[in-house]
């Protein structure tokens, strides 16, 4: 398991022991050059549906029922790769998940963080 699991936004300025920096956004970030972005990966593949993600509009009040159908989407078999390749990643080191989110505490990073720290 990794020594630490930290999640924040993308546009916070990177610090010194981040370890793994990725950012598990669907979507590329507004605003911001990808070479200004200091990441180790982009991992679309573990980011929720662009469904999920419009149903759920990043209202907190959606929050229990959005983190039930994200967990589902990443046991589909489709994403079985990504999903194993980040707990490999986590399994290495200190992993920052990084999102452009307002709301960090009720976002997609969140809840892989607190996954990813569950997981054997």
């Amino acid at each position: 398991m990794a020594k630490h699991i930290n999640y924040r936004r993308i546009y916070d300025e990177p610090r010194a022991g981040d370890g793994t920096r990725i950012l598990v956004d669907r979507v590329w970030p507004r605003g911001l050059r990808k070479e200004s972005a200091h990441l180790d990966e982009w991992m679309r593949e573990v980011a929720p549906s662009t469904e999920l993600r419009r149903w759920y509009g990043h209202d907190p009040a959606r929050f229990d029922e959005f983190r039930r159908r994200y967990l589902a989407e990443l046991a589909d078999p489709q994403r079985q790769a990504a999903a194993r390749h980040l707990r490999e990643l986590a399994g290495r080191g200190d992993l920052v998940l990084l999102t452009a989110t307002r709301d960090v505490e009720h976002s997609q990073a969140a809840v892989l963080a607190r996954w990813l720290g569950e997981r054997p």
